[in-house]
């Protein structure tokens, strides 16, 4: 659906309203033009009837005096007949002699008109000579500007030949009452459609000024971010309701952007804090299954091994630190020649302990390197994303498999570990799991947990392989 602008509408609504007062002028024109064409007929009437009420008093007359009659006679004749009939002069016409007679009885003049319209003289004489030449009425219509000139003529039988009585009229179409009504109406009409007009025009200019103040305050560059200004009150109804709506939008989104940003930023943290708890946790973890074994063998070299190794780790937790207090600034890429052999070896070994819990075997293929060409890394970088990279895999391989597979690496992990930590006493260890004895010798037997050159022999102590007498009273 096509949306026209507001302009285009009152636009429409004008044009509307001129094509209403052009077709209410037209039905003007038209009953004013019937009302004169009705006083026209009406006027053309009278004067027919006054031309007959002087043939009927001219018919009495010549009864009362007989062939002698004197044109004082007649002159009372026609006014007595035209008294009835206002604004309608007339007289008796002669072919010899011309006007014999003439009377205007209701001229509204300061005196009686007795002197014969020599304008229309002609016309008179020969309407006059037409009637008497058809020897029926005849009538005539002369319309002028602001008047029609209405002339009947009726012959009149009588002692005397050649006499006919004439009566005429002037009906006034442009002038008068009635014109002076019609002219106010159109007026009116026309003060109406330029008042329009003139009022549309001021409010459309008025109402696009104000339209153009709040696009130009809503496209102006705002220094503070905002997505929404804050729009001044234009002063016009319906616009401050859409700028108090949009204000309070322009609120409720700074409100929520705020909230965002105060979510992005706790997100941040958190995403901080797993990464730093990531990288702290793998190091320790090594220290801590090193200082396990360490302490589960007795074997002092393997000791000092894990000291080593836990002193390495200690070290890269302190390198982490010292980045993370250093975040706000960029920590420049200590590269320097490396061997890669040596430094994957070295990955390696930190995480041998773990890998045998699992039942993993790390191996470390760099054979294909070349001995003396060394890249130039940072080895701290490249070492963390190397136990990074071997934690995530053997978590992969932790998973992969199907279920009863898992479910027996985790709980030959868990004996292993519970055997460990009972010194390898398999009562304390059952107490531990929180199983029989005897469902932990059948476990321990087929994972082989507690024969010789099986992956966990060598950290357990002697009492794995002696009878649980020596665990005291420790019974199922």
């Amino acid at each position: 659906m096509t949306a026209y602008s507001l302009r285009a509408r009152l636009l429409a609504l004008w044009v509307l309203l001129v094509a209403s007062a052009a077709a209410t002028a037209y039905l003007m024109l038209g009953v004013y033009d019937q009302s004169t064409g009705v006083q026209v007929a009406q006027a053309d009437l009278a004067v027919g009837r006054a031309c007959r009420e002087i043939i009927d008093r001219y018919a009495a007359l010549v009864r009362a005096r007989g062939p002698r009659i004197a044109e004082a006679d007649l002159v009372g004749t026609v006014s007595a007949a035209l008294t009835r009939f206002p604004g309608i002069e007339g007289g008796i016409w002669s072919t010899a002699r011309g006007s014999v007679a003439y009377a205007y009885p209701t001229y509204e003049g300061s005196g009686p008109k007795t002197d014969f319209p020599a304008a229309e003289r002609d016309a008179i004489a020969a309407l006059n000579a037409q009637a008497l030449r058809v020897d029926h009425a005849a009538s005539e219509r002369r319309p002028s500007r602001t008047q029609v000139l209405m002339l009947q003529a009726c012959p009149l039988h009588g002692p005397e030949a050649g006499l006919t009585a004439w009566s005429m009229t002037r009906a006034h179409v442009n002038d008068g009452p009635t014109y002076t009504r019609f002219l106010a109406g159109l007026g009116f009409l026309a003060a109406t459609v330029l008042g329009s007009a003139a009022f549309l025009s001021w409010f459309l200019y008025g109402f696009s000024g104000r339209i153009a103040r709040l696009e130009a305050a809503l496209a102006a560059p705002r220094p503070d971010g905002q997505d929404l200004p804050h729009l001044d009150r234009t002063g016009e109804h319906e616009l401050d309701r859409l700028v108090d709506a949009l204000n309070a939008a322009g609120g409720r989104l700074r409100e929520a952007q705020a909230r965002i940003v105060a979510t992005e930023r706790l997100a941040a943290v958190g995403r901080l804090a797993a990464s730093i708890a990531h990288e702290i946790r793998n190091p320790i973890a090594a220290m801590r299954l090193k200082a396990e074994n360490a302490l589960v063998s007795g074997d002092p070299q393997r000791a000092a091994v894990a000291l080593e190794t836990v002193l390495g780790q200690i070290a890269r937790v302190d390198t982490l630190l010292r980045d993370l207090l250093n975040l706000t600034q960029a920590r420049p890429l200590n590269r320097m020649p490396t061997p890669v052999a040596p430094l994957l070896a070295e990955c390696a070994g930190l995480h041998e302990d773990l890998a045998r819990a699992r039942a993993v075997r790390i191996a470390v293929e760099a054979d294909g390197l070349p001995a003396a060409d060394h890249p130039h890394l940072d080895r701290a970088q490249v070492a963390r994303a190397v136990d990074n990279l071997l934690l995530e895999d053997g978590a992969a391989d932790w998973l992969a498999g199907d279920l009863p597979g898992a479910v027996a690496r985790l709980e030959r992990t868990m004996i292993a570990a519970a055997l460990r930590e009972a010194d390898g006493n398999r009562a304390r260890a059952a107490r531990r799991l929180g199983i029989q004895r005897q469902l932990l010798y059948a476990k321990i037997e087929r994972y082989g947990l507690g024969a010789p050159g099986t992956d966990l022999s060598e950290e357990t102590t002697d009492a794995v392989g002696n009878s649980d007498a020596s665990a005291g009273t420790d019974t199922a």
